[in-house]
């Protein structure tokens, strides 16, 4: 069965995005619908973890959504983060994206190359902190265990939820792919469509959470990313639907 629709669990992207370049080549029709989204925890919730902002030197984000949601809470809860606050970020894009809340100037920011593993040496090279981790109620095993070799002192803290959209309205069975991007999408589709069978539909995940979660679920895995060959999801998409087409 020749690939003609697709749904892809994200927001619409911009005009350049390589998904709409990829629709105009292939002759497909790829719509977009986010199948989960972020709740807040309050400043109420966060003393009930028996977390005080103010007993930390250093933070620790993995993301754009740990950033917004720490500097949030810190306002909430009327701390002002101090200037010799040291910040360990996951990659690059993420500490640039703390322009949006400091003066990035003169800031003790580092960064990893992509992998939460690549921030080893820099708690190594900064063992003396005491450093909190903005999280989601969802934490992956590779930042247990890096966090475990590190040996520094760290405290994680539950600031936002990544829960599940409405998306009953949808016509699932009527698309031939289902892109998904995190477990929590998984679970979307799930809770939305109780009765849902795959049948010929093929499933792309990008990811070894998001496979496992996919594979737990039952559900057959057509495509997988990223890889070497194809390091992007629409580049796994296109080489599947290419070969599928012929």
């Amino acid at each position: 069965m020749k690939i003609k629709s697709i749904l892809v669990s994200q927001p619409a992207p911009n005009e350049s995005s390589p998904y709409l370049e990829m629709a105009r080549k292939e002759k497909i029709k790829i719509d977009f619908r986010p199948f989960i989204h972020v709740e807040a925890v309050d400043g109420k919730e966060l003393r009930t973890q028996k977390i005080d902002l103010s007993h930390f030197s250093g933070i620790i984000f993995t993301s754009r959504n740990a950033v917004d949601h720490y500097f949030r809470l810190a306002e909430e809860m009327r701390f002002s983060v101090p200037d010799s606050m040291r910040y360990i970020c996951q990659s690059e894009a993420i500490a640039n994206y703390l322009q949006k809340h400091i003066i990035y100037r003169k800031r003790k920011i580092s960064f990893g190359d992509k992998l939460f593993s690549d921030l080893l040496p820099l708690f190594k090279k900064y063992p003396t902190e005491k450093y909190l981790l903005p999280s989601s109620e969802v934490i992956s095993s590779d930042i247990i265990e890096t966090m475990a070799k590190s040996e520094v002192e760290w405290q994680r803290a539950v600031m936002y939820r990544t829960v599940s959209s409405n998306i009953s309205d949808i016509a699932i069975a009527d698309y031939n792919m289902l892109v998904f991007f995190s477990p929590n999408g998984i679970k979307s589709v799930q809770e939305n469509f109780v009765d849902f069978k795959q049948n010929d539909i093929k499933i792309a995940v990008f990811g070894n959470t998001t496979q496992k979660a996919a594979e737990e679920a039952g559900f057959r895995i057509d495509i997988m990313a990223p890889s070497k060959e194809t390091p992007s999801m629409t580049m796994a998409i296109e080489k599947y639907i290419r070969n599928l087409n012929k």
